[in-house]
């Protein structure tokens, strides 16, 4: 299993967080510029990764204030997790950390490792810029 994350630390209290991580409609303003074709509804999204993959995600979990979690709905190119994990942090402060969890063998991981970092980083910094 390979794991990639990135974390940040968010001014906002974590009931709004969470409130904006719980609805995949949101999702779209996390993605970078090579996504397209977006349809999503509060549970569910459907997107276009540019000379990739069509994907289609779902929450399949909901813990309140504490984490979120995504799965493919149809065949992924390889198994894989999206989780979003929130720390309340106290004094309107939230920590928000996004964990790529990917089933990869040894040739994916060399050739998905970096787009799924950067997929991390830039989630984590487009939820600072909007809820910052």
């Amino acid at each position: 299993m390979t794991i990639i994350q990135n974390n940040i630390e968010i001014h906002k209290p974590i009931e709004a967080v969470y409130a904006f991580l719980a609805d995949m409609n949101n999702h779209e303003q996390l993605m970078p510029d090579n996504i397209y074709d977006w349809s999503s509804t509060e549970d569910e999204a459907r997107f276009t990764i540019k000379n990739m993959a069509k994907l289609a995600l779902k929450i399949s979990q909901r813990t309140t204030n504490k984490e979120i979690v995504c799965v493919p709905v149809e065949d992924a190119p390889f198994a894989l997790t999206l989780r979003w994990k929130l720390e309340d942090k106290g004094m309107d402060a939230t920590n928000a950390t996004f964990v790529i969890e990917a089933e990869l063998n040894m040739m994916m991981k060399m050739m998905a490792s970096g787009p799924l970092q950067k997929l991390a980083d830039h989630q984590v910094s487009s939820l600072q810029k909007i809820l910052g």
